[in-house]
């Protein structure tokens, strides 16, 4: 057990019980929903952390297949790795096979679905396919009546090692979704338009197992998701400032955040300087567009208690600045040198990717254990 005080900062916090809580209420809403819930692991990375909201029972899902190989290694069987997959993967997806895991890999064209076919040959095992459906215009996938999805099953189905495994959707958009009727509207869609195209395939001889679909703000958002055969979601372990400013959920149920010490201050103009610049915090800014802007995260005291109207304005590479959005002046009793403050994050996912470790607590005052991050693609 060591005391906050004696880390070298920056550091990367877990707040453990709030880990907890956060798990618990996906797992609910899958349980209601009687549907399986496969975790995506993509935001925390560390097998230690997944023991809280993906037990070694539990499907998964993975951004890297860096990620898989750690997953696999560690006893997980039913892995899906969720971007689109490309030729130069395909020795390490043999390697996974190898490992007796039930791989699915995402593809959505055409072309994909035929380079994939000509290295089926190369494969141990066989190899579970989803096709990704677009249900909302934001990135990826194939339209639901689009002709293209038939002709991806086809290619699919008459490859030896290849097996249709179904359809998943990802409702990115969702993210710009201020309130919950709109994220209700995207989550029914993204649930329609998955059916659509699961049905569509059945019509036409092809068997499908997976409908899965999922965000976080989609998952939370309190349809029935009827139908469905999965939810997966990742962000919502830790929670992040933008799901605070979606309304997905509260500052307080944030539990990732970053512990910087104070370097100097500039009081004519208003800056706390930091030991925590873009290196740390990342430089996602993704609350710009909302009413209430958090800069490069939001300032708490060591503890973990948020200081109102306190952001992190500028960053550079290892400093940063921190501002009132009123112009308050910053004192001593918080900000004076060498005091410690914890900065919640933009966006988890990319402040968590530029830590290797994780220092978890129960009691915001001592780091109790230390959690490893599984880096590299």
């Amino acid at each position: 057990m060591t005391p906050f005080r004696e880390l070298v900062t920056p550091a990367c916090i877990i707040d453990e019980q709030k880990l907890s809580a956060n798990a618990r209420r996906m797992a609910t809403v899958a349980e209601n929903a009687g549907v399986a819930l496969r975790p995506h692991v993509k935001t925390l990375k560390s097998l230690e952390a997944a023991q809280i909201y993906a037990p070694l029972s539990s499907p998964v899902t993975v951004s890297t297949l860096a990620e898989a190989k750690a997953f696999a290694q560690a006893g997980y069987t039913d892995i899906l790795y969720a971007v689109g997959l490309t030729p130069n993967k395909i020795g390490v997806v043999n390697e996974l096979l190898a490992e007796q895991v039930r791989l699915t890999v995402l593809i959505d064209s055409v072309a994909a679905a035929e380079a994939l076919a000509r290295q089926a040959r190369m494969l141990s095992a066989t190899l579970y396919v989803a096709i990704e459906v677009d249900t909302d215009g934001h990135r990826a996938g194939v339209d639901a009546e689009s002709k293209a999805l038939i002709d991806i099953a086809v290619i699919i189905n008459q490859s030896d090692n290849l097996t249709l495994a179904g359809v998943m959707a990802h409702a990115g958009a969702s993210y710009g979704a201020f309130d919950i009727e709109s994220r209700q509207h995207l989550a029914q869609q993204e649930c329609d338009k998955s059916l659509l195209a699961a049905a569509r395939l059945e019509d036409a001889g092809h068997s499908v197992t997976m409908i899965s679909v999922g965000s976080t703000p989609t998952a939370l958002s309190g349809i029935t998701h009827e139908g469905i055969t999965e939810l997966r979601a990742g962000v919502y372990a830790t929670f992040d400032c933008v799901m605070a400013g979606l309304g997905v959920c509260q500052y307080s149920e944030i539990a990732l955040s970053v512990l910087t010490s104070v370097i100097g201050r500039q009081d004519e103009k208003g800056w706390v300087l930091i030991d925590a610049g873009w290196m740390a915090l990342s430089r996602d800014t993704g609350t710009a567009s909302h009413s209430v802007d958090c800069g490069y995260g939001l300032v708490c005291d060591e503890h973990g208690e948020l200081l109102d109207g306190w952001i992190v304005q500028q960053t550079n590479q290892e400093h940063g600045v921190i501002v009132h959005r009123d112009g308050l002046t910053p004192d001593d009793t918080q900000f004076g040198y060498g005091k410690m403050l914890r900065i919640l994050p933009i966006h988890a996912c990319a402040t968590a990717g530029q830590f290797s470790e994780y220092h978890v607590t129960t009691d915001n005052i001592h780091s109790e254990k230390v959690w490893q991050r599984i880096n590299g693609w």
